[in-house]
């Protein structure tokens, strides 16, 4: 029978004991063990790879057993490198099941950026595809693809670890202004702080059918296009094959997808170059977009084409999303929405974030989340300067400037950082210059988000030239070059622009926003 999971009250606190596979995976394996839990399709529909609840609970809990066989203690990292792969959420859930720490990190990085987070996150354990290229100590046990087939083909299995609900279940890294990708640390209780969702954003039951448009190495798809459906007993749909971006259609109808998550990229491919006239979306319920800000034009585009309901989702990873339309939330377009049914937020005074009063409706200011909140990140890892910094009192407070009016729906406008968010990306500048700061022929370099028209946000380097008789296609052509040797592809500068000297303030700093 289709139910939505009662959403917890303000400060209602996790029921104790408590785990996060437990929950996403054995319990749903126990109410409907012969439903299908995760289809990976390949090239298209009908090429897939496919496990039942019961099987995935099977083999989670056999990774769990293999990775306490290595002799690894309770609250220790295991890395996750890997590419677009079942194995990837049996390892991550199979990490929490035995008590450890998942670290999910992306494909895409380079080996450098993966051997930064691998040390700073401390990782006793790294689960690696062969084609990704990592240097890992020698006393570091490597996992790979067949280590997990032995696991599973094994006798050992694990039970879900459960616990005190505070202790730390995963760490996900997210650029910061600072340039140093920062660990945010995840509880066993995000899992449960993830419940209001269901209804508030999704309109998800059991035995429905999501399919999500992003890897899974994503947290995005982790927790929207995984944990949730697995919660919930309904089944999670993904594509591991090369990059069609007009498959999603196809997927919805051969599957019966009664879901699509996606970031707004992908939508507006759909309509650019798809049809939707040819589309089979009957079994569509909602489509589901975060990750950035979802233009009016577009949603009014798709919702007019299609006659899907599209609801949009503002979140960060600190706490995934938070404020959303949904089946009870009707869209405004403009706002992403209200907050979910048992989150508290606020707008506070920038300039006083230490004083809890809101500030009037129709104001801008700081965007803040209560800290009772479930979903709430435990802190960052090992970064006791920044958690100070947005832990005030009885609020987390965000780096999001944005207004709340008299029906709560929140306008957002924009960040008091300089983080870039393009592509479904958040992108740290400050990362971006400092690999392209030795390029030749370079004296300065900014990076910022560009606005090229129809919502879209590209990253864009703003360089000066040493010499100002240099070529500009000369200077181009090393910026991506330097680019492509160190930073990961979605990373990349996708404009150079060439300029005289950098805007900057009497006291030396670059005025990004006069870039654009």
């Amino acid at each position: 029978m289709s139910r939505w999971p009662v959403a917890p009250a303000p400060g209602e606190a996790t029921p104790a004991p408590f785990g996060m596979s437990q929950y996403c995976v054995a319990d749903p394996a126990r109410r409907a063990p012969d439903r299908p839990a995760l289809v990976v399709v390949h090239t298209g529909p009908g090429d897939e790879s496919s496990w039942t609840f019961a099987q995935v609970d099977d083999t989670v809990r056999a990774v769990a057993a293999g990775l306490t066989g290595l002799g690894l203690e309770r609250g220790d990292r295991v890395l996750l490198r890997m590419g677009n792969r079942a194995e990837f959420p049996f390892v991550f859930f199979g990490a929490i099941a035995a008590g450890l720490v998942a670290v999910p990190t992306s494909a895409q990085l380079t080996s450098e950026e993966a051997a930064g987070l691998l040390t700073d996150c401390g990782a006793k354990a790294v689960a690696l595809d062969e084609d990704l290229p990592l240097t890992v100590p020698p006393h570091i046990p490597t996992i790979t693809a067949h280590t997990i087939g032995e696991w599973v083909a094994g006798d050992e299995r694990a039970e879900h670890d459960v616990g005190h609900p505070d202790r730390a279940a995963f760490i996900s890294y997210t650029s910061g202004t600072t340039g140093r990708p920062k660990g945010v640390t995840h509880a066993h209780r995000s899992a449960w702080g993830r419940r209001p969702m269901y209804r508030g954003w999704y309109g998800l039951t059991e035995g429905d059918v999501m399919v999500h448009a992003g890897a899974l190495n994503w947290t995005y798809t982790l927790g929207v296009g995984l944990s949730d459906p697995w919660a919930n007993a309904a089944t999670a749909v993904v594509h591991d094959g090369p990059r069609d971006r007009l498959l999603w259609p196809r997927l919805v109808e051969a599957y019966g997808a009664t879901h699509l998550a996606a970031v707004p990229g992908v939508y507006r491919h759909l309509l650019r170059h798809g049809d939707p006239d040819e589309w089979d979306l009957s079994s569509l319920r909602a489509a589901l977009v975060a990750g950035e800000a979802l233009p009016s034009p577009l949603w009014r585009e798709w919702t007019e084409s299609t006659g899907v309901p599209l609801y949009e989702a503002l979140g960060m990873s600190e706490i995934s999303t938070f404020v959303s339309s949904g089946p009870d939330v009707p869209v405004r377009p403009g706002s992403p929405g209200r907050a979910q049914p048992g989150r508290r937020i606020t707008v506070l005074d920038p300039d006083r974030l230490d004083d809890p009063t809101p500030l009037p409706v129709g104001e801008n200011g700081r965007l803040a989340v209560h800290r009772d909140d479930p979903g709430l990140m435990l802190g960052y890892w090992r970064r006791p300067e920044e958690n100070l910094e947005v832990l005030r009192g009885e609020w987390f407070v965000t780096n999001d400037l944005a207004s709340l009016d008299a029906d709560g729906y929140l306008t957002y406008q924009g960040r008091c950082d300089d983080v870039i968010t393009a592509m479904g990306y958040r992108i740290s500048p400050n990362e971006i210059e400092g690999a392209l700061s030795d390029v030749d022929g370079v004296a300065e370099v900014a990076a910022g988000p560009l606005d090229v028209g129809d919502g879209v946000t590209l990253v864009c380097a703003w360089v000066v030239p040493t010499d100002p008789a240099t070529d500009a296609v000369t200077i181009r052509e090393r910026v991506l070059a330097r680019a492509g040797e160190r930073l990961a592809a979605y990373k990349h500068p996708r404009e150079v622009r060439v300029i005289d000297a950098l805007p900057r303030t009497t006291n030396g700093k670059v005025i990004r926003r006069e870039l654009r």
